[in-house]
């Protein structure tokens, strides 16, 4: 915990509210602060405060602004993000070397036009799993998207389900009386 956790410094302005403690002991009625003993306008020190606490978070979370990728686009992305990164290197050593003279400019330039190969894979291999994920899975936003298709029908099903068991359980109220043949 730093300085400026502990007590109040003169350039500190709490607007006139008091410090708030977004945590799990939130609703216990001490903050941070006032557990540390540090006190803002307490009657000690002649303010005649309500004895707000100088504890103010450092940073507020915020909800994330966009959805998280689906694993299998992640796993992708990363496993292209790491392809890349090495080739890169792979690119800058051939270079350094080709400039140097050494024996290895020749193997390392090779390894860095396959190292592009396998990197354009790896591109075209995230934006393909992209694709099918939500082929799959559906977007909403897309009016094509078999994965509609797919829930209307299985919601159908469920209904057509819960209407037969609805059915079958008024067929068993009655005694059953109205059913002519098995069940």
């Amino acid at each position: 915990m730093g300085t400026a956790e502990r007590r109040r410094t003169p350039g500190d302005d709490l607007g006139g509210r008091p410090a708030e403690r977004r945590g799990p002991r939130a609703g216990e009625g001490e903050t941070r602060a006032a557990v540390n003993g540090a006190r803002v306008g307490g009657a000690d020190d002649g303010g005649g405060g309500q004895g707000r606490s100088a504890y103010r978070p450092l940073w507020v979370e915020e909800p994330a602004s966009r959805r998280r990728m689906p694993d299998p686009v992640r796993t992708s992305a990363v496993r292209a993000v790491l392809i890349i990164a090495v080739t890169l290197i792979l690119a800058m050593v051939a270079f350094l070397c080709t400039m140097a003279g050494v024996w290895l400019a020749f193997p390392m330039v090779l390894s860095s036009i396959a190292g592009t190969v396998v990197a354009t894979w790896g591109a075209l291999d995230v934006w393909v799993t992209r694709q099918v994920w939500n082929q799959r899975n559906g977007v909403v936003s897309a009016p094509s998207s078999t994965a509609r298709a797919l829930r209307r029908e299985r919601r159908r099903a469920r209904r057509q389900a819960r209407s037969a068991a609805r059915a079958q359980e008024r067929i068993r109220r009655r005694g059953g009386a109205g059913q002519l043949s098995h069940p």
